[in-house]
């Protein structure tokens, strides 16, 4: 226990200013469980005199396993050419740990001449980071890819403190990006391009260049995924990138930005700023930036895509999102009702690919109280807690707002079935905890089920035919994500057809496609713009631009050949 006391009050400073250490004997290429890694971590705090500093073979050995109160937080660093830097702002954002509301950091908005700093970086690495052969990139992106895995739970532990997910979500969290990064390693096989004779002795052929200065806009509830959905596809294709992580949790980014550092990125082709509004203004309007990744709620990405689109850059935002699950009478009842309950309240609902809505066909409606059993029996607590299923939301105002919207489902006539409002697990009776929440009865017209509620609540409406569920789910705006559970091919052939939403699942509540070759494809209202998806094939063309180059190299005309003694038969 004192071990852990001294791993929680050196976190912050070991997060954004780390201390490295040499272990050549330890390789950990995958996640360790919760036990191994608290078994591991206390064996190396009580060798770590032995060890000497050096830039390879590094393992952090002092990062978080509790949510024990930290003496002195210290403040978060902002990243520029390859340093962490102090911010000299003069106004800071509190960021408190979602269990305890202690605090954790203060995180910078940075000033203007910070800002400036960072694309002045950016730009100075652009050209030779453009020049910079692919095959050395990738080399870099290989080695990238490794220090994730070795650093898998220290990047684990700063999302559970920071953002309140379990430990084990947390590792799930960076297991997504991860697959973004080993992706972007098969770029020799992705970035080829085409020829093509077009005449005698004319060819055109095509290539894939980067931008320029690219930008990441991330949202809280994914910090280690969303930035490395955008950092390994815009750097590996000759971007350099500016990212501004939520300044809810900027931890996990700053440990990837030091990983990079260590992975051989030059300076300036990363950097880091933190902030609100005034720093998502400043990466709308500077002209030097060329595109900008965003994922986040309805309305910052509408003014984000709209305002940036006038200022004629490439924007990409992911956007609100309402996601059902039609369940029909033929479904395998014990799998549809632990997808469910998985789906729903994972993540305490904070997902833009939860699975908030229910659309109950027929008789199922009946399997409402076994759904409702099963989700009281979950596990509320401390993300660090043994056992833990779903941890707190992300910020006091977020649970007024979830707990509000629950409200207005009741005074609108929906059955409460389970009500966890008011939740407070006994060791941390000051954390932003909301239970399991089932609304039952719903209609289209109550305002639980027009908004995102974002919060571990499941609205559950009842209609009689899959033509009626169909017609349902099409009338709403949002199109992430639909699944429906049946044992039926030809009802599930039917739905995929039929259904709107972008990424459908067939006895899966959350389709998201792996990163290998397809692209997250939500669509309707929840994707902001044309067809610009993140990762994949699609999102290696948003960071890159067409050039075309067409040639005429006469044959006649080429030097070194051998000489002709016969008379010309021709003019």
């Amino acid at each position: 226990m004192a071990a852990r006391r001294l791993l929680s009050r050196s976190l912050l400073s070991s997060l954004r200013t780390p201390t490295i250490y040499t272990a050549p004997a330890l390789r950990m290429p995958a996640p360790l469980s919760k036990s191994a890694t608290q078994t591991a971590v206390r064996r190396l705090t009580a060798t770590a005199q032995h060890l000497k500093p050096a830039a390879a073979a590094a393992v952090q050995v002092d990062y978080p396993m509790t949510h024990e109160k930290i003496s002195n937080p210290p403040n978060t660093k902002w990243f520029v050419d390859n340093q962490f830097v102090e911010s000299k702002t003069s106004q800071w954002i509190d960021l408190h740990d979602p269990a305890t509301n202690n605090l954790v950091t203060r995180v910078p908005q940075s000033t203007d001449a910070e800002l400036k700093a960072a694309v002045d970086s950016a730009e100075k690495a652009f050209p030779a980071w453009r020049a910079t052969s692919l095959l050395h990139r990738q080399q870099i992106m290989f080695k990238f890819v490794a220090l994730i895995r070795q650093h898998w739970d220290r990047l684990a532990a700063s999302i559970t403190l920071e953002q309140g997910k379990t430990f084990a979500d947390a590792k799930g969290d960076v297991l997504r990006g991860l697959q973004v990064a080993e992706t972007a390693c098969g770029i020799t096989t992705q970035l080829t391009g085409e020829v093509l004779e077009v005449s005698k002795d004319m060819e055109t052929r095509s290539y894939r260049e980067p931008l320029g200065i690219v930008a990441a806009i991330c949202p809280f509830n994914f910090p280690a995924m969303i930035p490395l959905w955008c950092l390994p596809v815009a750097t590996i294709t000759g971007n350099c990138i500016i990212l501004k992580p939520s300044e809810r949790d900027p931890g996990a980014s700053m440990i990837l930005a030091e990983l990079a550092k260590e992975a051989g990125f030059p300076d300036g082709v990363i950097n880091i700023v933190h902030g609100s509004a005034k720093t998502v203004d400043f990466i709308i309007d500077e002209p030097r930036i060329k595109a900008i990744s965003f994922v986040g709620s309805d309305k910052a990405g509408q003014y984000i895509y709209t305002r940036g689109s006038e200022k004629g850059k490439r924007v990409q935002a992911n956007l609100g999102a309402k996601n059902h699950a039609a369940i029909m009478p033929d479904a395998n009842r014990n799998h549809t009702i632990n997808s469910i309950v998985g789906a729903a309240f994972g993540a305490a609902g904070q997902r833009c690919m939860a699975l908030s809505t229910l659309v109950m066909v027929g008789e199922t409606k009946e399997w409402l109280p076994e759904i409702a059993k099963r989700a009281a029996q979950l596990n509320v607590n401390g993300g660090f807690e043994e056992g833990a299923d779903l941890g707190p939301v992300i910020s006091p105002q977020a649970r007024e707002k979830i707990e509000a919207l629950v409200q207005s489902g009741v005074d609108e006539g929906a059955t409460l079935l389970l009500d966890g409002r008011g939740h407070k697990p006994a060791k941390y009776p000051n954390g932003n905890f909301v239970g399991p929440t089932i609304l039952a009865d719903v209609t289209t017209e109550m305002k639980c089920y027009q908004e995102e509620i974002f919060g571990p609540v499941l609205v559950c409406l009842n209609v009689e035919t899959l033509e009626d569920a169909i017609e349902l789910i099409n009338k709403n705006k949002y199109g992430n994500g639909v699944a429906v559970f049946t044992q039926s091919g030809a009802t599930a052939g039917r739905f995929q057809k039929d259904i709107e939403a972008g990424q459908v699942g067939i006895n899966v509540p959350i389709p998201v496609p792996l990163a290998t070759s397809f692209s997250f494809t939500g669509n309707k209202a929840s994707i902001a713009g044309n067809a610009n998806y993140f990762y994949g094939r699609h999102g290696l063309q948003f960071y890159t631009q067409l050039k075309t180059v067409t040639s005429h190299w006469r044959a006649e005309d080429a030097v070194a050949t051998r000489a002709k003694t016969e008379m010309p038969t021709h003019h």
